[in-house]
């Protein structure tokens, strides 16, 4: 993973998202881009009889001056090689675009300025872009690479693809445990089971764990929260399911459930 994006937004949030950024690229001798994309909210006057476009524009400007200034500053007394994009327009479209050739994109769990809940940016990439998604917690300190790892395994296709994509950060991990949440309905016969994923992962020369958990009653989210929390895991690893189009759904209820205030980071693909 050398090449890593992070989305930058001025607010009490970023610092927690920008320190596991930092922690991650300085594991993986990489790059790290930092996009700031300016609301159009801020370019574009939403009273139009008392700011003026040119006013409006000229603020959003200096604010944005200001911000990467300030996040410069910091950076510069970091050992890592990075660099900062700007544009103006919709967060989840301009990263898209430029998430097409980074090996990892970093966001919040929260969108910025939205109440509490899954994110739908993190919704707009993992559905609609082929790059991993690392989602950080807002009360995140910084990300350990070897910490202990749990992937969440249902041995379906997408989670398959986030194990490949999370390679370079399971080689990393403490210990690495595939975690299967048990459940009574029929098992459909596509199904992969835990040790092809054990297998795949040996082969990358990572010794893993197979866990098996029941589901008892409660929630498949609530499950793998805890056992996360028992392990000590610093990072989730977990397919995104859910439709794009719809972004009031745009996940499905266990993906979107592991995001609502996550305690450890989580890596999504679709």
């Amino acid at each position: 993973m050398k090449s890593i994006l992070l989305h930058a937004h001025d607010e009490p949030r970023f610092d927690a998202r920008l320190q596991a950024a930092l922690d991650l690229t300085r594991a993986f001798d990489g790059h790290l881009t930092l996009f700031h994309a300016v609301p159009m909210t801020m370019v574009v006057p939403t009273d139009p009889w008392g700011v003026t476009m040119a006013e409006v524009t000229k603020s959003a400007k200096e604010h944005g001056d200001e911000f990467r200034s300030r996040i410069s500053e910091r950076l510069e007394g970091e050992d890592v090689r990075w660099d900062w994009i700007s544009d103006i327009g919709v967060a989840g479209s301009q990263m898209l675009h430029h998430a097409a050739l980074s090996d990892l994109a970093i966001i919040g769990a929260d969108d910025p300025g939205e109440a509490e809940g899954a994110s739908q940016l993190a919704g707009i990439l993992a559905l609609q872009c082929r790059t991993p998604i690392f989602v950080t917690p807002d009360a995140a300190i910084g990300m350990d690479p070897e910490s202990p790892a749990i992937v969440c395994w249902n041995g379906s296709l997408e989670a398959s693809r986030a194990v490949r994509a999370a390679t370079p950060l399971l080689a990393l991990a403490s210990s690495v445990t595939l975690v299967q949440v048990t459940e009574k309905r029929t098992r459909k016969a596509d199904i992969l089971p835990a040790l092809s994923g054990a297998r795949y992962l040996d082969r990358h020369g990572i010794s893993s764990e197979i866990l098996e958990i029941e589901r008892e009653g409660g929630k498949v989210s609530t499950a793998l929260k805890n056992t996360a929390k028992s392990r000590g895991a610093g990072l989730v690893v977990m397919g995104a399911y859910g439709v794009p189009r719809v972004l009031e759904t745009v996940f499905g209820g266990v993906t979107r459930e592991m995001l609502v205030a996550p305690e450890v980071p989580v890596l999504l693909t679709h």
